[in-house]
């Protein structure tokens, strides 16, 4: 993404950034984006997380509702012989 960026970009864009912020500002909003990180990684962990445990109970529920038809076509299968 950044592979074509040398030294001398990343040096011009923070000068840029120093010109359009200034340098009492910077170190809130180096802060303010630190926390804004902070928190987006831990909703993403938290959706992951969430995901993860739908999955599983998604699968044992599958599980088990693929055993119940097959028990059910077995036992009508085996009442109809009978008569």
């Amino acid at each position: 993404m950044f592979a074509g960026l040398t030294g001398w970009h990343l040096l011009i864009i923070l000068a840029v950034i120093l010109l359009l912020f200034g340098a009492t500002k910077l170190p809130a909003l180096s802060k303010s984006v630190g926390q804004s990180m902070r928190i987006f990684k831990s909703e993403v962990k938290t959706m992951k997380d969430e995901e993860s445990k739908d999955a599983n109970k998604d699968g044992k529920d599958a599980a088990s509702l693929s055993a119940e038809p097959q028990q059910a076509s077995t036992t009508e299968s085996s009442s109809q012989t009978k008569p």
